[in-house]
């Protein structure tokens, strides 16, 4: 992600990681594959190195670990966060009517804010990523939801 270059590259890292993630719970929706064989071809068919690039189909940097921890969270733990999800948008506007991107993105992160991480850097990372794949009204979206969502969670 553009800018990011002077940040901690953990953090980097970390961003990348969630890129890819929704990257991969969209390839499993749109493919029908589980989790274990789109990861599987995330690590093992594309590069995963400091100057690899998303355009030509890589990861640059990406931490495998919550990589693999938040596409796990998410397909398993899907029918409960689809359930909050829909819970969250307007009747009109049911799940399956959003953009398959912004779904991965959403469902990505709501398994990472059931997961304990402070909720404010899983949204403002969330933020990040959305606005890498969207250039509208999806990002804003994104923050309404995620912030409704932390705000359910935590009365939960």
């Amino acid at each position: 992600m553009p800018g990011n270059e002077k940040k901690d590259p953990g953090a980097r890292s970390r961003t990348i990681a969630r890129v890819a993630a929704v990257q991969a719970l969209f390839q499993c929706e749109q493919s029908g594959q589980n989790a274990e064989t789109v990861l599987r071809e995330f690590t093992h068919h594309r590069r995963i190195a400091p100057n690899s690039h998303f355009d030509e189909g890589d990861i640059p940097q990406a931490d495998l670990k919550l990589l693999e921890e938040v596409v796990h969270v998410a397909t398993r733990e899907q029918e409960e966060n689809d359930r909050l999800l829909s819970s969250l948008l307007p009747e009109a506007w049911p799940l399956e009517r959003l953009d398959p991107v912004l779904r991965a993105l959403l469902r990505a992160a709501i398994a990472e804010l059931r997961s304990g991480r402070p909720p404010q850097v899983v949204i403002n990372e969330y933020m990040d990523v959305a606005h890498g794949f969207f250039s509208g009204e999806e990002p804003k979206m994104v923050n309404g939801i995620l912030d409704a969502a932390r705000r359910k969670l935590a009365a939960s």
